[in-house]
């Protein structure tokens, strides 16, 4: 197809994005790939299988109080003007009662703790000043978890206090789903690691992609760069098929230069391309062989909006991920956002505070390849596809784009 084809038949129309979203989410196919790993390594895993308790926790009656362990009938009848006369020993009996501490295991023959403070010692005498009842101040066992309770469906990702009370009861490691597998590959004749010549271009993108898919759950391959060639393009991501998503960076607009849509349509299906954001509409979704492939455009902010955007939500469901949603802090416009109408867009914002709380001014209005205006903002506010902008003084919610989980 000619460069001049490619301008004029290439966006002729921009799907919605939430549309887009959805089509890309339906090429995915959760993974069934499974691992046990110990807990130590199991923070924000995703389990794999429902996980019940090896044993109760308590696994004994304990004392639920610092006290005096005793037969409650004992205590009967006890009150602050008369008091009971008990006498303390090593063992619990009829009239004789054992000192005891919060999480002590509670001595045969006791059914209920007397609190210090209802209690006055004097040697091995004890006035007991209140009654108690069976099972009073005492934590039977399995009073928090029962043996074979389940605690977590699959699905649950596991935070430091699940772990925590895995280990409580019994376990040592926990099956788990792998960690989705994304191949980044960048491209781009243009592109290099280090040291630029002019007319070329250090290597951002994949960089940036990579790390973004390891902080949201994924194992990331990073590829060196490829070049705008078919064949060079075709083989890079047949060799990347066996991951659960191929993602690459440039070459996914209408120019003489952008040929990776032909590619993937060549082996398999383009799905999308061109969606209405900004900015970010070159953006294109595919999938060759059952395995989706996210073409994200070379323009830095354009390619971390679509990650964010599409990536993301297509690794998490590809991993049995939960799907997440980036938190928000609402603050006044110190200037006026301008928006076209049909299309969703992401002005990048830096957030301040004055007299009248959180303040967001916009970074740049506009430049997709300005990496700074990114890098150097607090979050954007997305302007819905329905309005023309938002105007100065107005409250927006800003999305911070760089949370993890």
């Amino acid at each position: 197809m000619s460069d001049e084809a490619r301008r004029t038949e290439g966006f002729k129309r921009r799907t919605r994005l939430d549309e887009a979203r959805e089509t890309l989410l339906d090429a995915v196919t959760p993974h069934d790939r499974t691992e046990r790993v110990p807990l130590r390594a199991a923070d924000e895993r995703v389990v794999a299988s429902p996980v019940a308790a090896d044993r109760p926790v308590p696994h004994y009656r304990r004392a639920a109080m610092d006290g005096y362990a005793v037969r409650a009938e004992d205590t009967f009848g006890a009150t602050g003007r008369s008091p009971e006369q008990l006498r303390v020993g090593e063992d619990v009996g009829p009239g004789t009662a054992v000192r005891v501490h919060t999480g002590s295991e509670l001595p045969s023959g006791a059914d209920a703790v007397v609190m210090v403070e209802d209690a006055d010692r004097r040697g091995d005498a004890l006035s007991v000043f209140d009654a108690v009842a069976g099972g009073e101040n005492v934590a039977p066992i399995g009073e928090d978890v029962e043996a074979g309770q389940t605690l977590y469906e699959a699905g649950h990702r596991l935070r430091p206090s699940d772990l925590g009370l895995l280990k409580a009861v019994g376990l040592d490691a926990v099956s788990v789903y792998e960690r989705p597998r994304v191949a980044v590959v960048p491209t781009g004749e243009e592109l290099v690691q280090d040291d630029p010549d002019p007319g070329e271009v250090v290597e951002t993108n994949g960089q940036t992609v990579t790390q973004y898919v390891e902080r949201w759950g994924g194992e990331a391959t990073y590829r060196d760069v490829v070049t705008d060639d078919e064949d060079a393009l075709r083989a890079a991501v047949e060799r990347d098929l066996d991951h659960d998503i191929v993602v690459t960076t440039g070459g996914s607009s209408v120019g003489e230069r952008d040929l990776i849509p032909e590619v993937v349509e060549e082996l398999g299906e383009v799905l999308v391309h061109g969606v209405a954001l900004k900015p970010g509409h070159p953006v294109a979704l595919g999938r060759v062989a059952e395995t989706p492939v996210v073409m994200l455009p070379g323009y830095p902010v354009a390619c971390i909006v679509n990650a964010v955007q599409f990536l993301r939500p297509a690794l998490e469901r590809a991993g049995h991920l939960p799907r997440t949603t980036p938190p928000t802090t609402e603050a006044r416009l110190t200037r006026k956002i301008a928006s076209d109408p049909g299309t969703r867009t992401f002005a990048r914002v830096r957030l301040d505070a004055d007299d009248e709380g959180p303040a967001a001014t916009p970074t740049r209005a506009s430049g997709s390849g300005v990496l700074s205006s990114v890098a150097l903002a607090d979050g954007w506010v997305v302007v819905p596809e329905g309005l023309e902008g938002y105007d100065a003084g107005e409250t927006v919610a800003v999305e911070n784009w760089e949370w993890s989980r």
